[in-house]
């Protein structure tokens, strides 16, 4: 039995506070269960089971406290960068520089970085809109990814018009940034990142594919169940450094309730689909002005992958 006790401490304790991140790692049993009986095997499991408890308790604790501090320093940053966002548009309005250009991109690609953590720390996103067409939506995620002149969009929508309700619009903006981001990040620099939008019977789907190297099962499964938004999801599982693009999704689409799948696609890399739900969607008013950089309806078939064909440049 004492030589039981010891196993427990060194190794059996151990071995459970790594399953609690590691799901796959191996459990490690007692030494002898025959011969110290079954009541010392359930003494044993129920150290074990207290600690593991105690442990999980723990996690938890540390972690809302990081998400607590978290949320209140991504607060102060957004409001800084969106006044620095409003004085680079003041600034624009009175000089022909370009590189005020470069500050105000470089500028939303901070604040979408740190609305992905404000989102994971259980903040609003950051952002109040009115009902926008689903066409400008995805034009205006652009502005926020690097490598944006890779991304061709092709606009199969039936109705020009189609628009993403108030409340969702911000989201699904931020869910869009994510997966372009990951899209050109993860992809030759020299490849086209295809995006079609297109309506169906109810709601709307916006397909990404890119040409990058995959993911294999491991990676896939990881991935669809953070796309999944789990609640039990804790920061930590995030890796060192946290990537945090697939659990914001995750997190967004459980709140808001669009869904993202991710599979292979036929480009050779990975094909994300969000799916807006026909409760996320109406349509605005005919007379209202699109953006100009918004690309045109493709007249004629609507297929899920089509060649790139128009290219939307913030």
């Amino acid at each position: 039995l004492l030589a039981e006790i010891g196993h427990l401490a060194q190794e059996r304790v151990a071995a459970t506070a790594v399953r609690l991140t590691h799901s796959n790692a191996p459990l490690v049993g007692p030494l002898d269960p025959q011969a110290v009986g079954p009541e010392a095997v359930r003494a044993l499991q129920a150290v074990l089971d207290a600690a593991q408890a105690a442990l999980a308790d723990e996690r938890e604790r540390v972690d809302a406290a990081a998400r607590a501090a978290m949320r209140g320093a991504t607060s102060r940053i957004q409001t800084l960068l969106y006044q620095i966002q409003s004085l680079v548009q003041q600034l624009q309005h009175e000089n022909d520089d370009p590189r005020l250009l470069e500050v105000d991109f470089r500028n939303e690609v901070a604040l979408r970085r740190i609305q992905t953590v404000a989102v994971l720390c259980e903040a609003w996103p950051g952002l109040a809109r009115t009902d926008s067409p689903l066409a400008e939506v995805v034009v205006g995620a652009l502005s926020r990814v690097p490598g944006y002149a890779r991304i061709k969009v092709a606009n199969h929508l039936r109705e020009q018009h189609l628009a993403v309700v108030a409340r969702a619009a911000e989201p699904i903006a931020v869910t869009l940034a994510e997966l372009l981001a990951n899209a050109t990040a993860y992809s030759h620099p020299e490849t086209d990142v295809p995006v079609t939008v297109q309506q169906g019977g109810r709601g709307a789907l916006v397909i990404i594919d890119d040409s990058g190297i995959g993911m294999d099962e491991d990676q896939l499964r990881r991935a669809r169940r953070l796309l999944a938004g789990p609640p039990d999801m804790l920061l930590t599982e995030l890796g060192n450094p946290p990537k945090t693009g697939f659990a914001v999704i995750g997190k967004l689409a459980r709140q808001y309730g669009f869904s993202c799948h991710i599979e292979p696609s036929p480009y050779g890399g990975m094909r994300t689909i969000l799916r807006i739900p026909a409760a996320l969607v109406t349509v605005v008013d005919d007379e209202r002005p699109l953006s100009v950089l918004t690309p045109l309806p493709l007249r004629g078939g609507a297929g899920p992958a089509p060649a790139p064909t128009v290219a939307a440049v913030p």
